[in-house]
């Protein structure tokens, strides 16, 4: 009698591990799809953000290549290093023989006129030089000096024989804009701050002369 009340509980012992371990293998394969399917959702949404990142660069590569109405363009300006005066053909100038020492031109905005000269060396280097009359407003020069602090590889100053109250200064490129708030002029600086049209990429714009 005692042998078969030790077999009866040895087998229910038994019975009770195997449903056990019969419970632990479900739970085991249910957090193994769980963990499979949260890899495939994060998978897809990498794979979606890697897409979507891919594309934005792709639009703002194009949107640069993209020409800004109202941008006047000169080709093949010469860019020797002199010491004297230089008559440009254009006013402010946007390229040509310039003097060896650039002005300082990484968000330094300036509120005298600088020598045209060493502007246009800055210019060489792939800044871009925002100047303005007596015609453009208080607010505007305001509004495009904040611009200026904020953004590398650009300068201000004012400059009177200009013949529009707002200009962009690229090498060989210019805008002739009225107002700061015209949406040209962050297209300007995005497309040629340090871009295509720069014949030193890289240059130092600092170290230079501060007028």
């Amino acid at each position: 009698m005692g042998t078969s009340n030790a077999k009866a509980k040895t087998a229910a012992r038994r019975a009770h591990m195997e449903e056990l371990r019969k419970v632990e293998q479900a739970r085991e394969r249910r957090m193994r799809l769980l963990t499979l399917g949260a890899t495939a959702v994060i998978l897809v949404g990498l794979a979606g953000g890697g897409w979507y990142l891919v594309d934005s660069a792709q639009e703002k590569e194009e949107a640069k290549a993209a020409p800004i109405a109202g941008v006047k363009t000169w080709s093949k300006l010469t860019q020797n290093h002199v010491t004297t005066a230089v008559t440009y053909k254009m006013s402010p100038p946007v390229g040509g023989d310039h003097n060896q020492v650039w002005v300082n031109c990484d968000r330094q905005v300036y509120t005298k006129a600088v020598p045209n000269e060493n502007a246009v060396h800055a210019l060489e280097h792939g800044a871009v030089w925002i100047t303005y009359n007596d015609k453009a407003a208080k607010a505007d020069v305001e509004a495009l000096s904040e611009k200026v602090t904020n953004t590398a590889y650009t300068f201000m100053s004012p400059y009177e024989d200009q013949s529009s109250p707002i200009v962009l200064s690229a090498w060989e490129h210019q805008l002739k804009v009225d107002k700061a708030s015209d949406p040209k002029v962050a297209k300007f600086l995005d497309k040629y701050v340090q871009g295509e049209q720069t014949p030193e990429p890289g240059a130092s714009c600092t170290n230079g002369m501060t007028p």
